[in-house]
Protein backbone atom coordinates (compact mmCIF):
# COMPACT_ATOMS: atom_id res chain seq x y z
CA UNK A 1 0.00 0.00 0.00
CA UNK A 2 1.36 3.12 -0.99
CA UNK A 3 2.27 6.19 2.28
CA UNK A 4 0.25 9.09 1.95
CA UNK A 5 2.38 11.44 1.01
CA UNK A 6 2.97 14.54 3.70
CA UNK A 7 5.59 17.13 4.96
CA UNK A 8 5.97 17.49 8.69
CA UNK A 9 7.86 20.93 10.23
CA UNK A 10 10.17 19.83 12.85
CA UNK A 11 10.94 22.14 15.49
CA UNK A 12 14.07 24.30 14.78
CA UNK A 13 14.45 21.91 12.35
CA UNK A 14 13.93 21.21 8.22
CA UNK A 15 11.21 20.16 6.66
CA UNK A 16 10.33 16.08 6.71
CA UNK A 17 8.97 14.72 3.42
CA UNK A 18 7.44 11.20 3.75
CA UNK A 19 5.59 9.39 0.67
CA UNK A 20 7.91 9.03 -1.99
CA UNK A 21 7.37 12.72 -2.65
CA UNK A 22 9.55 14.04 -6.39
CA UNK A 23 11.43 16.75 -6.00
CA UNK A 24 11.58 18.76 -9.20
CA UNK A 25 13.20 22.07 -9.52
CA UNK A 26 10.65 25.09 -11.18
CA UNK A 27 12.28 27.92 -12.90
CA UNK A 28 11.01 31.03 -13.62
CA UNK A 29 10.94 31.69 -17.26
CA UNK A 30 11.19 35.19 -18.50
CA UNK A 31 10.66 37.57 -21.60
CA UNK A 32 13.68 39.96 -22.98
CA UNK A 33 12.46 42.48 -20.56
CA UNK A 34 12.61 40.29 -17.39
CA UNK A 35 8.56 39.41 -16.93
CA UNK A 36 7.71 36.23 -15.51
CA UNK A 37 6.25 34.37 -18.22
CA UNK A 38 5.88 30.35 -17.57
CA UNK A 39 7.10 27.92 -15.48
CA UNK A 40 9.68 25.37 -16.67
CA UNK A 41 11.00 22.21 -15.11
CA UNK A 42 14.45 21.69 -14.05
CA UNK A 43 16.79 19.33 -12.55
CA UNK A 44 14.44 16.26 -10.84
CA UNK A 45 16.47 14.75 -7.64
CA UNK A 46 16.37 11.24 -7.34
CA UNK A 47 15.51 9.89 -4.00
CA UNK A 48 17.11 6.81 -2.31
CA UNK A 49 14.45 6.46 0.21
CA UNK A 50 10.88 7.66 0.87
CA UNK A 51 11.48 9.95 3.56
CA UNK A 52 13.61 13.00 2.88
CA UNK A 53 14.71 16.16 4.71
CA UNK A 54 14.23 19.56 3.40
CA UNK A 55 16.57 22.69 4.48
CA UNK A 56 14.47 25.20 6.19
CA UNK A 57 17.08 27.52 7.75
CA UNK A 58 18.58 28.70 4.59
CA UNK A 59 21.96 27.59 5.33
CA UNK A 60 22.75 24.60 4.43
CA UNK A 61 26.06 23.99 1.71
CA UNK A 62 23.53 21.03 0.31
CA UNK A 63 20.52 22.57 -0.29
CA UNK A 64 17.67 22.16 -1.36
CA UNK A 65 18.46 19.11 1.35
CA UNK A 66 19.40 19.92 4.94
CA UNK A 67 22.68 19.10 5.78
CA UNK A 68 22.31 19.82 9.94
CA UNK A 69 23.37 23.49 9.81
CA UNK A 70 20.54 24.54 11.46
CA UNK A 71 21.53 22.56 15.12
CA UNK A 72 25.06 24.67 14.92
CA UNK A 73 23.18 27.97 14.36
CA UNK A 74 20.75 27.95 16.31
CA UNK A 75 17.88 28.28 13.84
CA UNK A 76 14.63 29.25 15.41
CA UNK A 77 11.86 28.15 13.34
CA UNK A 78 8.86 28.87 15.28
CA UNK A 79 5.75 29.24 12.83
CA UNK A 80 4.19 32.33 13.26
CA UNK A 81 1.22 32.06 9.71
CA UNK A 82 -2.39 31.85 10.60
CA UNK A 83 -4.31 28.31 10.65
CA UNK A 84 -7.64 30.03 9.36
CA UNK A 85 -8.61 29.29 5.63
CA UNK A 86 -7.69 30.94 2.56
CA UNK A 87 -11.15 32.25 1.82
CA UNK A 88 -11.77 34.01 5.40
CA UNK A 89 -8.19 35.62 4.76
CA UNK A 90 -8.23 36.66 1.60
CA UNK A 91 -9.61 39.97 -0.16
CA UNK A 92 -12.22 39.75 -2.82
CA UNK A 93 -11.81 42.33 -5.74
CA UNK A 94 -15.57 41.78 -7.81
CA UNK A 95 -14.59 42.19 -11.36
CA UNK A 96 -17.10 42.37 -14.08
CA UNK A 97 -17.38 38.52 -15.11
CA UNK A 98 -14.36 37.23 -12.27
CA UNK A 99 -13.62 38.27 -9.09
CA UNK A 100 -9.99 37.98 -7.78
CA UNK A 101 -9.16 36.44 -3.84
CA UNK A 102 -5.50 37.76 -2.45
CA UNK A 103 -4.69 36.90 0.42
CA UNK A 104 -1.36 39.48 0.57
CA UNK A 105 0.47 37.52 3.45
CA UNK A 106 1.12 34.83 1.09
CA UNK A 107 3.27 36.91 -1.57
CA UNK A 108 5.82 34.90 -2.95
CA UNK A 109 6.95 38.05 -5.38
CA UNK A 110 7.45 35.87 -8.57
CA UNK A 111 5.97 38.97 -10.73
CA UNK A 112 3.41 36.83 -12.38
CA UNK A 113 0.36 38.94 -11.55
CA UNK A 114 2.52 41.81 -12.95
CA UNK A 115 2.24 41.90 -16.67
CA UNK A 116 0.37 43.80 -18.87
CA UNK A 117 -2.26 44.31 -17.43
CA UNK A 118 -2.14 43.00 -14.34
CA UNK A 119 -3.69 40.71 -12.46
CA UNK A 120 -6.00 42.58 -10.32
CA UNK A 121 -6.62 44.82 -13.52
CA UNK A 122 -7.43 42.39 -15.85
CA UNK A 123 -10.12 40.54 -13.21
CA UNK A 124 -11.87 43.91 -12.44
CA UNK A 125 -12.44 44.39 -16.59
CA UNK A 126 -13.16 41.04 -17.34
CA UNK A 127 -15.65 41.42 -19.90
CA UNK A 128 -12.94 43.18 -21.68
CA UNK A 129 -11.36 40.44 -25.10
CA UNK A 130 -8.25 39.10 -23.59
CA UNK A 131 -8.71 39.90 -20.03
CA UNK A 132 -10.71 37.18 -18.23
CA UNK A 133 -8.13 34.87 -19.47
CA UNK A 134 -5.15 37.01 -18.66
CA UNK A 135 -6.22 37.29 -14.96
CA UNK A 136 -7.04 33.35 -15.29
CA UNK A 137 -3.12 32.81 -16.37
CA UNK A 138 -1.69 34.61 -13.99
CA UNK A 139 -3.69 34.09 -11.21
CA UNK A 140 -2.98 30.67 -11.99
CA UNK A 141 0.64 30.93 -11.96
CA UNK A 142 1.37 32.26 -8.80
CA UNK A 143 2.80 29.68 -7.27
CA UNK A 144 2.25 30.74 -3.49
CA UNK A 145 -1.56 30.54 -3.65
CA UNK A 146 -1.70 34.42 -3.03
CA UNK A 147 -4.22 34.88 -5.72
CA UNK A 148 -7.43 32.65 -6.87
CA UNK A 149 -9.92 33.51 -9.64
CA UNK A 150 -13.57 32.95 -9.77
CA UNK A 151 -16.30 33.54 -11.82
CA UNK A 152 -19.90 34.62 -10.92
CA UNK A 153 -21.19 31.43 -10.72
CA UNK A 154 -18.93 30.34 -7.90
CA UNK A 155 -15.92 28.16 -10.34
CA UNK A 156 -12.72 28.50 -8.82
CA UNK A 157 -10.06 28.43 -11.37
CA UNK A 158 -6.93 25.96 -10.71
CA UNK A 159 -4.35 24.78 -12.66
CA UNK A 160 -4.24 20.80 -12.44
CA UNK A 161 -0.88 20.04 -10.78
CA UNK A 162 1.41 17.23 -9.60
CA UNK A 163 1.81 16.19 -5.76
CA UNK A 164 5.41 16.93 -5.76
CA UNK A 165 7.90 19.77 -4.43
CA UNK A 166 9.57 22.11 -7.04
CA UNK A 167 12.34 24.29 -5.50
CA UNK A 168 12.38 27.80 -7.21
CA UNK A 169 14.90 29.00 -9.17
CA UNK A 170 14.40 32.84 -9.85
CA UNK A 171 16.43 33.59 -13.13
CA UNK A 172 15.75 37.07 -13.16
CA UNK A 173 16.74 37.92 -9.79
CA UNK A 174 19.58 35.61 -9.40
CA UNK A 175 18.14 33.95 -6.20
CA UNK A 176 17.03 30.80 -4.86
CA UNK A 177 13.07 30.99 -3.88
CA UNK A 178 10.57 29.00 -2.07
CA UNK A 179 9.43 25.69 -2.02
CA UNK A 180 6.43 25.22 -4.18
CA UNK A 181 4.02 22.90 -2.78
CA UNK A 182 2.01 20.98 -5.28
CA UNK A 183 -1.31 19.10 -5.55
CA UNK A 184 -2.90 19.18 -2.11
CA UNK A 185 -0.12 18.07 0.19
CA UNK A 186 -0.64 18.18 3.80
CA UNK A 187 1.97 20.17 6.01
CA UNK A 188 2.15 19.29 9.46
CA UNK A 189 2.92 21.91 11.95
CA UNK A 190 5.73 21.16 14.51
CA UNK A 191 2.59 21.30 17.24
CA UNK A 192 0.79 18.40 15.15
CA UNK A 193 -1.55 20.87 13.77
CA UNK A 194 -2.10 20.52 10.12
CA UNK A 195 -2.02 23.69 7.76
CA UNK A 196 -5.14 24.00 5.43
CA UNK A 197 -4.58 21.74 2.47
CA UNK A 198 -4.26 23.55 -0.92
CA UNK A 199 -3.23 23.12 -4.45
CA UNK A 200 -0.43 25.46 -4.13
CA UNK A 201 1.56 26.59 -1.59
CA UNK A 202 5.35 28.33 -0.72
CA UNK A 203 6.94 27.22 2.19
CA UNK A 204 10.07 29.71 3.34
CA UNK A 205 13.46 27.96 3.27
CA UNK A 206 16.00 31.13 3.62
CA UNK A 207 14.58 30.91 7.56
CA UNK A 208 13.33 34.33 7.65
CA UNK A 209 10.10 34.70 6.96
CA UNK A 210 7.89 36.87 9.30
CA UNK A 211 5.12 34.65 8.08
CA UNK A 212 6.65 30.56 8.95
CA UNK A 213 6.33 28.45 7.81
CA UNK A 214 5.15 29.98 4.34
CA UNK A 215 7.55 32.48 2.46
CA UNK A 216 6.86 36.22 2.73
CA UNK A 217 9.53 37.53 -0.14
CA UNK A 218 12.50 37.82 2.43
CA UNK A 219 14.88 35.47 0.36
CA UNK A 220 15.01 38.47 -2.27
CA UNK A 221 17.12 40.01 0.60
CA UNK A 222 19.08 36.87 2.29
CA UNK A 223 23.18 37.02 0.74
CA UNK A 224 22.76 32.48 1.54
CA UNK A 225 20.28 32.35 -0.99
CA UNK A 226 21.51 33.64 -4.05
CA UNK A 227 22.67 31.40 -6.74
CA UNK A 228 20.96 27.87 -7.72
CA UNK A 229 20.54 24.88 -5.79
CA UNK A 230 22.93 21.80 -6.44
Amino acid sequence: MEKAKKIRILPNGPYEVSGDVPLVQAVIAIDEEGTSQSWVDGKSYEQQTDLYYLCRCGHSKNKPYCDGTHERIGFEGQETAAHEGYMQRARRYQGRELDLLDDESLCASMRFCDGAPRAWVAALKSDRANYKEIAIREACNCAAGRLTVVDKEGRVYEPQLPQEISPVEDTAAGFMGPLWVKGGIPVEGADGRTYEVRNRMTLCRCGESQNKPFCDTRHLSCPHMRGRDK
